[in-house]
């Protein structure tokens, strides 16, 4: 029997987590080294199952018999679509992990949570029992919850409670899917396999499921008009929580549109495709325009995601209608979206945090000049902002090329608009560059540490460079971003073999 390598970078993390419960250490330094070991092994078995080999179909497959008379299974299973996603979730735990060092505060039970978190993230991914998925997937709402709640900021429970109840929404409109999916299957299975290979819902059944599925990832992706506990729960996280939701859990969201919704009902998705490319629009103009309102710099950011998601989920509308080549594009244009979204906007949350700490602030108007006091945050800073209004070079534009390309067959019209969102994205970058880090240097701050009684801020009133964690935790995700950037082909040949065989 082969070493059941998926099950055990699944359940790592989750081992990490019941060893730091239950060893109790008493110095937060010893959960944290616990708990980003435990990360490391996940993010190691990660790239283990990539030298493995990732087939075209489901590979590396395993399954335990669960609930023989439901038909349900303990089954994962691997390809080109949900591996890159198993790579981005263990990298980006990994880095919030390190980040999440300076977090003193019941240490233990932080580190467990975000530990229980991943596991939850990774099942997710993973699972090939659509009764397995919907465990996971719940799992997460657990956790994400607490580590809002616990570690927030001043409203942090109101924006835990609004995140719980959103989402919370969301999963009893993908159970009753799920329930749909189940017993219009002869004989009953929850083998996810089986809906993919051959869908078996037609007419009324077949687009009630749709749209219960549309319903619960719209709200976990977001969607507009489902995105309004978006900016509230990113608000009110901690850097590294902020940096995990926007990072893995919105593509729970994503995966589950590509998954359930285009391969489980791809004929109800076709007839409403044109449906789902006008909100995905809506969505990536709103998400754009809102965010270059904002001059607080984490919401500007969180607001960006709506807009990013925007343009994934218009992918997917096109993969849904358009011919074999024009699909094929759009389809691993989204997936590879999901990945540099994840890996960008993670170092966005996570720069945010380390600016906060420091200048006890996030109001654009109140900072300035902090090219000068701290080169290294700025320019990492900057990188990432270039990625994310789509610089060629740099994550998000082969992403998003492919993703227009694909759709220009089948909604031209709609690409012409939603391109206006990279115009806009862009200009709020700029801005937010030049307000931030391009702006004159407070007086009193040429070298690092120096105090300035002077400044209109308090906040401002001293300031160090990023500090050895936080570039371990940062430069990572700053070397993914040029990776993707320059040499998006290494995940593309990956996600292609699997989106070229599908048959919508």
């Amino acid at each position: 029997m082969d070493f059941p390598l998926l099950t055990s970078t699944i359940f790592l993390p989750l081992l990490g987590a019941l060893a730091v419960l239950f060893i109790k250490p008493e110095k937060p330094v010893t959960a944290y080294t616990v708990g980003i070991t435990a990360a490391a092994l996940a993010l190691l078995g990660a790239i283990l199952i990539w030298i493995k080999g990732i087939d075209a179909g489901f590979s590396q497959l395993e399954e335990v018999s669960w609930i023989p008379s439901l038909g349900a299974a303990y089954r994962v299973g691997v390809d080109g679509i949900n591996f890159p996603l198993v790579l981005l979730t263990t990298l980006l735990f990994f880095a919030s992990l390190i980040f999440s060092t300076k977090i003193k505060e019941k240490a233990r039970t932080y580190v467990a949570l975000v530990l229980l978190l991943e596991t939850a993230c990774l099942g997710v991914f993973l699972a090939l029992d659509i009764l397995l998925f919907y465990v996971f997937f719940e799992v997460v709402l657990v956790g994400m919850y607490f580590i809002i709640a616990g570690w927030g900021h001043e409203h942090a429970k109101k924006a835990a409670l609004t995140f719980f109840i959103y989402t919370l929404i969301g999963s009893l409109f993908l159970l009753l899917a799920l329930l749909s999916l189940y017993i219009h299957t002869d004989p009953h299975t929850f083998d996810m396999r089986t809906f993919m290979a051959a869908p078996a819902l037609k007419g009324l059944a077949a687009a009630l499921t749709f749209w219960g599925f549309f319903l619960a990832f719209a709200i976990k992706t977001p969607l507009f008009p489902f995105h309004t506990w978006l900016p509230v729960a990113h608000t009110e996280a901690p850097a590294p929580g902020s940096a995990l939701l926007a990072g893995v859990l919105l593509k729970l969201g994503a995966y589950g549109f590509i998954r359930f919704a285009l391969q489980m009902t791809p004929n109800a998705f076709r007839e409403y495709a044109s449906i789902v490319m006008v909100i995905a629009v809506i969505s990536a103009l709103y998400g754009a325009f809102v965010a270059l309102a904002q001059t607080d710099i984490k919401r500007m950011v969180a607001y960006t995601s709506v807009n990013h998601m925007g343009y994934l989920v218009f992918g997917l509308a096109v993969a849904a209608v358009a011919d074999t080549e024009a699909r094929t594009q759009a389809l691993d244009g989204a997936v590879l979206q999901m990945v540099s979204h994840g890996v960008v906007t993670g170092a966005l949350f996570l720069l945010v945090g380390s600016l906060q700490d420091r200048v006890k602030t996030r109001e654009m108007s109140d900072i300035s000049g902090l090219l000068h006091t701290a080169p290294v945050l700025s320019g990492l800073f900057i990188v990432a902002a270039f990625a994310s209004l789509g610089l060629p070079g740099l994550a998000h534009f082969p992403a998003e090329f492919q993703i227009f390309l694909g759709g220009f067959s089948v909604y031209p019209v709609a690409v012409a608009f939603i391109i206006i969102g990279l115009l806009v994205t862009t200009g709020l970058y700029l801005r937010a560059i030049q307000k931030v880090f391009m702006g004159q240097q407070p007086e009193g701050l040429s070298s690092p540490g120096l105090s300035s009684p002077g400044l209109s801020s308090p906040g401002l009133t001293h300031y160090v460079d990023l500090k050895g964690y936080e570039l371990w935790a940062i430069v990572p995700l700053i070397l993914s971003i040029l990776a993707i950037g320059l040499f998006p082909e290494t995940l593309l040949s990956v996600i292609h073999e699997t989106t070229k065989m599908l048959g919508l």
